[in-house]
């Protein structure tokens, strides 16, 4: 399988044409030579150390969900060029997918983060530039925060922010990975009892308390490790192709 067929692959499952207005350049982003592919890295970003990692490896792809380019012209100067650099020297291509893998059904990070607090009656959340990124659905019983973060983080992570401003036991959440923040007021109105996300600023605490909703950020890295890991296991299972996660925390 060569990046093209791979693309094709990739493509077929994860609706990347459905989202035009992610300002991310979602699919191949940097070429390698043509070479067959037998190896791919998965990674939440496309940075110097997980591009050398993959190089390590000997693969000849790198699957991240935080790519190189974003929808603006950018001079391949300073780390940009490195980057670049490191891939090209090492036959490498480099291949993204933003929205389009927080909003998949099958290996989306939001709705594999439901499945982990097993809540039902999923449905399409948090707006924005016309897409919906993130999911909304009901625990069967409602459940205690702490009970939550134990099916949230089943290895053992913590959140670095707990807000617990709302009901003692949710059963409505709201769930958008990474920076999610601004979609908190979108939670208030759908009457959410608790929002998810990666990061939040220093104004949602008072929307928070305000509106008596309780709101956990997870971590941006922490909540976006899902989607690609999936992907990983998807394409190892249906192809022969060998895969690996490389793990780069920022606790950010």
């Amino acid at each position: 399988m060569n990046q093209y067929e791979l693309d094709r692959y990739f493509r077929s499952f994860l609706n990347i044409e459905e989202y035009a207005g992610d300002v991310s350049k979602n699919g191949l982003q940097v070429e390698n030579s043509g070479i067959e592919i037998t190896k791919v890295a998965f990674a939440v970003d496309a940075c110097e150390e997980t591009i050398n990692r993959t190089a390590e490896w000997n693969a000849q792809l790198l699957f991240v969900h935080h790519g190189l380019f974003w929808g603006h012209e950018q001079t391949i100067c300073g780390t940009h060029y490195k980057r670049i650099s490191s891939l090209i020297k090492n036959d490498i291509a480099l291949y993204a997918c933003h929205i389009p893998l927080d909003a998949n059904k099958i290996c989306g990070n939001n709705y594999a983060l439901a499945t982990r607090l097993e809540l039902n009656n999923l449905t399409p959340f948090g707006e924005w530039r016309g897409m919906k990124a993130g999911t909304i659905g009901e625990c069967e019983n409602p459940i205690t925060i702490n009970q939550l973060l134990l099916m949230l983080f089943p290895d053992g992570e913590k959140p670095n922010t707990i807000l617990t401003f709302g009901k003692d036991k949710v059963s409505r959440i709201a769930i958008v990975s990474g920076g999610g923040s601004d979609s908190l007021e979108e939670a208030i109105k759908e009457n959410a009892d608790l929002f998810i996300t990666g990061e939040i600023s220093h104004q949602n605490y008072h929307t928070a308390l305000e509106n008596n909703i309780n709101l956990i950020a997870a971590g941006h890295y922490q909540t976006e490790t899902v989607g690609v890991k999936l992907v990983a296991e998807k394409l190892a299972k249906e192809t022969n192709i060998e895969t690996v996660f490389i793990d780069v925390p920022t606790g950010l």
